[in-house]
């Protein structure tokens, strides 16, 4: 049996609300916004069923938290039992929000992320590769720590702007698993803000629409082809949906996200 995974302090995605407005030099503090729930759910102890393996801690029953962005819509987000599982289910009318929560694995990495996810319809007009369309129908976000003094002037400054602006600096990277209209499974897409943000294409097309997927990744492979390093301590992981840039729409719902790491 694994041990217990330690705690440790880990920001939220406030930073992505000022890389979103980076390019006009404004920005202010993304707020979250805890009316998605108050207690422990369904979603959230069917992702810690198995304590010996699955390993996701929070600071509270109610970790997951909703952050919503300056200037934008907000998604609407509800807990549901859909096709016999429980989840998260996702409303965006052009709009951009995300629920997300810490996690505690201490100096351990993280080997495996479990989830799933089932999508209606894609974005009609959205385009990854495209900074003014790049919006995905889901989004599975992995915040992770590491060597700062790595980072390149650009980033740097990105991350102080987030701190002086939010008070959490970004992460040192972060890797966005995505649903692309038509990039092949395997691509690897860098922001365009910064290289810091790679989402990494793990669904294509519409073959999978209207039908549960499920998934299981090597985190550590899947950040080395990402980024072409071994991967820093993991600090926080979310879910987001976005159609903020096309101003589309998309229902789409989340199975529990879960976390495992060797003995």
């Amino acid at each position: 049996m694994a041990p217990p995974l330690r705690s440790m302090k880990c920001p939220d995605f406030r930073w992505l609300g000022v890389l979103a407005l980076a390019g006009s030099l404004a920005g202010c503090a993304v707020s979250p916004d805890a009316g998605v729930s108050s207690s422990p759910t369904l979603w959230e102890r069917a992702g810690r069923a198995a304590e010996a393996t699955v390993e996701v801690t929070a600071d509270a029953p109610s970790a997951w938290l909703h952050q919503t962005f300056p200037g934008k819509r907000k998604n609407q987000y509800r807990y549901v039992w859909r096709e016999g599982r429980p989840a998260m289910a996702v409303q965006s009318e052009g709009s951009i929000s995300a629920l997300r929560k810490v996690v505690h694995t201490g100096a351990a990495p993280v080997e495996q992320l479990q989830f799933s996810w089932k999508v209606a319809s894609l974005i009609e007009q959205a385009d990854l590769q495209d900074s003014a369309r790049s919006d995905s129908p889901v989004r599975i976000v992995l915040a992770f720590d590491g060597d700062r003094s790595r980072l390149s002037a650009k980033d740097a400054m990105l991350s102080e702007l987030a701190r002086s602006l939010t008070g959490e600096e970004m992460p040192y990277a972060t890797l966005m698993y995505v649903w692309s209209n038509r990039l092949p499974v395997g691509s690897v897409v860098s922001s365009r803000r910064t290289d810091r943000i790679r989402k990494m294409v793990i669904e294509s097309g519409p073959a999978g629409l209207n039908r549960w997927l499920d998934y299981q990744r090597d985190v550590a492979l899947d950040f080395e082809r990402a980024f072409g390093e071994p991967p820093g301590r993991l600090m926080a992981v979310g879910i987001m949906s976005d159609t903020d840039n096309t101003g589309g729409s998309v229902r789409a719902w989340y199975g529990p996200v879960t976390l495992r790491r060797a003995p």
